[in-house]
C-alpha cells in the first residue's frame, strides 16, 4: 500500500524505486556520518586514545575498494531499474486508446476519437491502455498527473508522447509544473477515471461533430493533400506516386529518414511532416513536388483530426483509435 495516493500500476513502481532510493541514501548518509561521529568522539581533545604514527596512518585498502565497489553496483543498479520504468513509460502498447491533448495559455484542450472535446477535463477507462498525444499551441508547459506518477515536458510544435493504465475510479487533478504565464497557477484540470460501462455511456452522451477521423478526411481533401497524395480514395491518378509519397499503409511503417537511417512513421512524424513541410521526408529527393509548410494554417486540433484519419489508412496499425482497443495484459 503506497503512503501517497496512486491510481496506476506505474505509480505503484516509482513509489517503490523512490523509496529504494532514499532507504540505500540514508544508508550511505548514517554510515558516513556516524564513521565521522566515532571518529570525532574516539580522537576529540583529551581523549586517552594513543595517537601513534603507526594508528594514524594506518588504512585498509580492502575496506576502500569494498565500499566504493559495494555503493558503486547499487547505484548502478537503481540506475537501470529507473531507466526501465522512464523507456516503459514512453513505449504504448498496441491498441492503446489515443487522446490528443493541447495546452495554451491557460487550459488544456482534450480531443478524443469520436470527436468529443472537453477543456481541462480528461475522462479514460479504467484498466485500459491510454496513450495522451500532447503537444502547445504556444509556450513550454508541463502536464503532470501526481496520483499516476506521470510527467512531461509539452512542447510547442512537437508530439509528446506518455501512457498509462489507471487502476482506480474517481476524479484526481492534473496540472502544469511549467511557469508559463501569470495564468499559470489556473492552468488545472480533472482526470476521471470510469469503469468501461460507465465511461462507454459517457462517450455516447458527449455531443460530437463527428469522429477525428472523419473531420480529418475533410481536412486532407480541402486542403490539397489528395492532389498529391495517394490515400486510398482521393489521388488524380490511384497509382500515381511520382509526386508524393502514399498514405496507405504509411503509418506504422518504417522509411528512410533525411539522413538515410530507418525511421518509423508514428504520429509525432506525421504531425512534423505536417507543420514542417518541406521535402518527403521518408525519401528525400525522389518527389517531383515539395511539400509546403502548413504552420499557421493549421492549428493543433486540425493537426490532430488529419493524424487520425492518416492512420485509419494503416487498419492493422490504428487499432487504438477508437473505445473498443484491445486491453495489454500488462499495463503501466
Amino acid at each position: 500500500m503506497s503512503w501517497l495516493p496512486e491510481a496506476s500500476a506505474h505509480a505503484t513502481r516509482i513509489d517503490i524505486l523512490l523509496a529504494g532510493l532514499l532507504l540505500i541514501s540514508l544508508a550511505v548518509l548514517g554510515l558516513v556520518f556516524g564513521l565521522m561521529t566515532i571518529n570525532i568522539i574516539r580522537f576529540r581533545v583529551g581523549s586517552r586514545v594513543p595517537l601513534s604514527h603507526e594508528a594514524v596512518v594506518h588504512k585498509s585498502w580492502r575496506f576502500e575498494i569494498g565500499w566504493t565497489s559495494a555503493t558503486l553496483v547499487i547505484f548502478f543498479l537503481l540506475f537501470l531499474w529507473a531507466a526501465r520504468l522512464y523507456v516503459v513509460g514512453f513505449q504504448p502498447p498496441s491498441g492503446a486508446i489515443q487522446i490528443y491533448v493541447t495546452g495554451k495559455q491557460w487550459m488544456w484542450k482534450v480531443q478524443y476519437p469520436g470527436g468529443q472535446r472537453e477543456i481541462n477535463m480528461l475522462h479514460v477507462p479504467m484498466g485500459r491502455a491510454v496513450q495522451l498525444l500532447l503537444t502547445s499551441e504556444d509556450v513550454i508547459h508541463d502536464f503532470s498527473i501526481p496520483v499516476l506518477r506521470i510527467k512531461h515536458d509539452v512542447l510547442p510544435g512537437r508530439y509528446q508522447s506518455i501512457w498509462f493504465v489507471a487502476t482506480r475510479s474517481g476524479q484526481f487533478r492534473f496540472y502544469c509544473t511549467q511557469f508559463c504565464g501569470i495564468g499559470h497557477s489556473r492552468m488545472t484540470g480533472t482526470l476521471v477515471v470510469l469503469n468501461s460501462t460507465d465511461y462507454a455511456d459517457w462517450l455516447d452522451h458527449t455531443p460530437a461533430s463527428g469522429s477525428l477521423a472523419t473531420t480529418g478526411e475533410m481536412l486532407f481533401i480541402r486542403n490539397g493533400c489528395s492532389g498529391c497524395h495517394v490515400s486510398g480514395r482521393y489521388a488524380p491518378d490511384a497509382r500515381d506516386t511520382s509526386r508524393a509519397p502514399s498514405m496507405v499503409g504509411l503509418y506504422g511503417s518504417t522509411v528512410p529518414g533525411p539522413d538515410g537511417r530507418p525511421v518509423r512513421v508514428d504520429s509525432a512524424f506525421l504531425h512534423d511532416a505536417i507543420l514542417h513541410g518541406g521535402p518527403a521526408r521518408s525519401q528525400p529527393g525522389n518527389y517531383s513536388t515539395e511539400m509546403p509548410s502548413f504552420r499557421g494554417v493549421l492549428g493543433e486540433d486540425d493537426l490532430a483530426a488529419l493524424v487520425a484519419y492518416l492512420q485509419t489508412l494503416s487498419p492493422s496499425a490504428s487499432s487504438g483509435m477508437g473505445v473498443d482497443a484491445v486491453t495489454p495484459r500488462e499495463g503501466n
